[in-house]
């Protein structure tokens, strides 16, 4: 079953979250960057009142291709006590020294969730390093958010090869990247563990607003929905 990754700000929306039947609480700060941090306080907020009720990630911010970098800002998000760290592999071909960074951080019992993204159209064999690499789960999202939804950049055959090769491997899956509710019926078709929302939940569909119950409520009831059921419903929610 496809779970909600909902991506929040602080523990109010946290708590908004966990009403609205989040199944994982993504700590981000959208007006920071695509993976702006949100501070180490208010982590260690979030997963104190959460305790345990649901897994807990958070983004590391948008770094540099720094092995060293790497390895610090990992270290530093998980003494927070999250459950899984975010973080973004630009180009990682051409910085395979990153893969050594995220083996070390995996090797002292951190999981890592690796963030690809579409407009790069990762390689597959990718894949297999990350696993190797000791990481948890991988992710595919977008580093432009004004250049349009995660379905714009790879269709959905490509998706689905994504989806399945990492399911292969033994890694925890999550599509993302400005998706829309309309997106659900056919991305959750591919199997993905989970759909990462963020500008779908807020205000006025904006990534930078608030957190909304009954645009979280909308998601929701999509994800909930049988696949035979799923086009009346969808159609119902736009």
């Amino acid at each position: 079953m496809t779970r909600l990754l909902a991506s929040v700000t602080d523990i109010h929306e946290a708590a908004l979250a966990m009403t609205g039947g989040a199944d994982i609480i993504d700590l981000k700060e959208p007006s920071r960057g695509v993976l702006g941090a949100v501070s180490h306080n208010v982590q260690r907020k979030v997963v104190q009142w959460i305790n345990g009720r649901r897994p807990v990630s958070a983004t590391v911010g948008d770094l540099p291709m720094i092995p060293e970098t790497i390895v610090t800002s990992i270290r530093h998000t998980a003494s927070s006590g999250v459950d899984l760290v975010k973080i973004g592999m630009r180009d990682l071909e051409r910085h395979p020294a990153c893969l050594d960074a995220l083996a070390e951080a995996s090797g002292h019992g951190i999981r890592v969730v690796a963030v690809l993204f579409a407009e790069d159209q990762p390689a597959l064999p990718l894949l297999g390093g990350l696993r190797d690499a000791g990481c948890h789960g991988v992710m595919l999202d977008t580093a432009d958010k004004g250049s349009g939804r995660l379905v714009r950049h790879m269709d959905m055959s490509s998706l689905g090869a994504f989806v399945g090769s990492a399911r292969r491997l033994g890694l925890l899956t999550g599509l993302a990247g400005s998706l829309q509710p309309g997106d659900i019926g056919e991305l959750r078709k591919l199997g993905p563990d989970y759909l990462g929302f963020r500008g779908a939940l807020c205000e006025e569909g904006a990534r930078t607003g608030r957190l909304s119950a009954s645009a979280l409520s909308r998601v929701r009831m999509l994800l909930n929905s049988p696949e035979d059921d799923y086009v009346d419903r969808s159609l119902m929610a736009n």
